[in-house]
Order: structure tokens, then sequence, then C-alpha cells
């Protein structure tokens, strides 16, 4: 069963949808992601890449490693999604940047090594210490 999901910007000028259900849904403490998104820990929900289009603007791209494109909005700055071609056949979306994101509930945390030792989220959500990317 698939499902259509939007997401975009804060300012409105980037759209995207996809139609598969998320999944793979975790909070990651690389400290890439915190530099790219000025935030502690990202959010991120894994879609097949054919599932997803851009409806509405075209996203700025950064390439944050040699692996690793980033989408996000040239005018607000929201990051919308990430490309890496360790998993070329997906594509990772902020779940920030989802319309309905209340429901999206992460399964794990990634790049724990990374972790700010002050942090705690959702302790009970299984945690990968080794990266298999």
């Amino acid at each position: 069963m698939s499902a259509t999901h939007a997401g975009g910007c804060h300012c409105g000028q980037v759209r995207y949808a996809c139609d598969a259900e998320l999944h793979d849904v975790a909070h990651c403490h690389c400290s890439i992601c915190r530099r790219t998104t000025g935030g502690i820990v990202t959010t991120w929900a894994t879609v097949p890449l054919g599932s997803f289009r851009w409806t509405a603007g075209t996203p700025a791209e950064y390439h944050s490693s040699p692996s690793c494109v980033r989408y996000f909005c040239g005018n607000c700055g929201a990051q919308l999604a990430l490309f890496t071609d360790l998993a070329p056949e997906t594509l990772d979306l902020t779940t920030a940047t989802l319309d309905d994101v209340a429901n999206v509930a992460p399964n794990r945390h990634i790049w724990v090594k990374s972790r700010l030792p002050w942090i705690h989220l959702d302790e009970q959500l299984a945690e990968e210490w080794e990266e298999k990317l």
C-alpha cells in the first residue's frame, strides 16, 4: 500500500511529494547534520527515489561530502532532502518539513558516536553505533 506524503520549506517556494510509505525514520546525531541544519538532531525518513518528485520550485544543492547531496530552499534555507550514492535507490527527507509530521515516529538513532553527551531522546529506540552504509 502506498501513501502520498507532501512537504516543503518554510517560505513555500520549494515543495515535494512522494507516493510511498516512509520507512527507516531515524534521529541522526552526526556532526554534518548539526552543521547543515543548525539543529542538535535531524530526523530523516527514507523513501524510494522513484516515488519522489519536486512539485514547486527548484531546490538548491549542497555537496556535504563526496557521497552526499543535500537539497534545501535557496530562499529560506530549510533543508529538505538528502541523496547519497551509497544508497542510490532511495532519498531521505527531513521529517520536520513534512506537512503531516505528527504521525511520523522515529524507530532508531543513527551516528550515535557523534551524539552530544547532554542529549537524551527516545532512549527506548535502537541505536546504531556503526553505520551500515
